[in-house]
């Protein structure tokens, strides 16, 4: 190193200097790391050479301590530690590991969400609290994209702050496009001052990428293999609320007026079929992944013990399949449904579009609108309800009749734990 003037080795390994770019006169050491080719120099705050020999060995004593005991030597803070990682990502990239997109992806999180929690965060001093913690930080500080998940009112401050960082990404985009930026970007907040809620599914790949850099760090021997976060801290999701009797009553009445204001034929048979649909799911706790993959052979008329018709229906999604017990007014609502289909062999879905093709969506638009007819829209704790609700609302409607909670976990597809946990 050409600046390096008055060197001296104090001991092998350790060397002091002053530096003659430098306009002050203060001492430097540096050390050479135990069983390793790397080096590191400290400024040893002094100008007298018997007190900088003195901080020279004293700051090789602390060295060695840390080398000894597991503690980092070197400053490592979260970002620089995310910026190696996108390296090796990006590189993974070029080879043709990974998709192209990924490390684009990688970036925004790293460059965002993360830089503003921990970013100048040392690695090392990332424990269980940081890590539990971020779901909660990420809710609170974080905007979701999509008002289906909800929304939550913020103060102006917090909404501006949205929107500064919402600039800040648009800006941070365009300059990735190469696009020049002659003004700065403005976002003005929202008037009503409401942010959606940040999704589970957005904070758990967040998280990932989180538990990925710290993963990195452990490789990379920046911190010790204890600071591995396998376990990911388990999300307090607002779940969608089920129809108390009273709105099912209500969703009842309305859906048939809702069904005779349709102006046109194929509107008709939409809202006939979407209607129909929502009471074989509040009589049944189907799936919605198990209502689409229903087809007319899995439905077979029976009678219980007592002698009463009954319809068993064979039910599949989620990897598994079983048999369930529904009333006969479902064999009346399915019946609704074959009568205008195009679609009732015993291999066709029994949901389908008008054209007899298998619907993709479960006809979540003509959900919306008709909850909205009934103003039934948000649930009590202001979360936009949807399919799954009508899940819940069988769940909870059985329960209030007094249905043995395993004939119910059964029927379900699910445990009784969870039965009791979330009902």
């Amino acid at each position: 190193m050409a600046f390096v003037t008055e060197k001296e080795e104090l001991k092998p390994g350790l060397i002091l200097f002053r530096r003659g770019d430098v306009e002050h006169r203060m001492w430097y050491c540096r050390m050479k790391m135990p069983k390793a080719d790397r080096y590191k120099t400290v400024s040893l705050k002094a100008s007298d050479k018997e007190a900088a020999r003195e901080r020279a060995f004293d700051q090789d004593a602390d060295i060695r301590f840390r080398i000894k005991h597991d503690v980092p030597v070197f400053n490592h803070p979260f970002r620089e530690v995310g910026r190696e990682y996108l390296l090796t990502q990006e590189a993974r990239a070029q080879r043709g590991e990974i998709s192209k997109a990924r490390p684009k992806k990688i970036r925004a999180v790293i460059e965002g969400a993360l830089d503003r929690y921990v970013g100048s965060t040392q690695v090392h001093l990332i424990g269980d609290e940081l890590w539990g913690g971020y779901p909660a930080w990420r809710r609170v500080n974080g905007a979701g994209r999509n008002k289906r998940n909800g929304v939550r009112e913020v103060s102006e401050e917090i909404a501006q702050a949205f929107a500064d960082n919402e600039a800040e990404r648009r800006t941070k985009v365009q300059h990735t496009l190469g696009i020049r930026v002659l003004k700065p970007i403005e976002v003005k907040p929202s008037d009503e001052r409401t942010v959606p809620f940040i999704s589970d599914s957005t904070i758990r790949f967040e998280m990932s990428i989180f538990g990925a850099v710290m993963n990195y760090a452990i490789k990379k021997r920046y911190v010790p293999a204890s600071q591995r976060f396998d376990e990911r801290p388990k999300l307090k999701t607002m779940r969608r609320d089920e129809f108390t009797l009273e709105e099912y009553r209500k969703l009842h009445t309305v859906g048939r007026k809702w069904i005779g204001e349709a102006d046109k034929p194929s509107s008709i048979w939409y809202r006939t079929v979407t209607y129909n649909m929502i009471l074989i799911a509040c009589n049944t706790g189907m799936r919605p992944a198990e209502m689409k993959n229903l087809r007319w052979r899995d439905i077979m008329p029976a009678k219980d013990r007592e002698g009463r018709e009954i319809i068993v229906l064979f039910v599949q999604g989620k990897g598994k399949s079983r048999k369930l017990v529904a009333p006969k007014s479902v064999g009346d609502y399915l019946e609704r449904i074959r009568a205008i289909s195009k679609a009732t062999q015993q291999d066709d879905r029994v949901f389908t579009n008008i054209t007899g093709k298998p619907a993709k969506t479960l006809y979540s638009r003509l959900i919306v609108d008709l909850l909205n007819k009934a103003n039934l829209r948000e649930g009590t704790q202001g979360v936009p309800r949807s399919t799954y609700c009508f899940r819940h609302t069988y769940a909870t409607l059985r329960l209030q009749e007094g249905v043995d909670v395993y004939f119910l976990a059964e029927q379900m597809g699910t445990s009784v734990h969870m039965i009791e946990q979330h009902y």
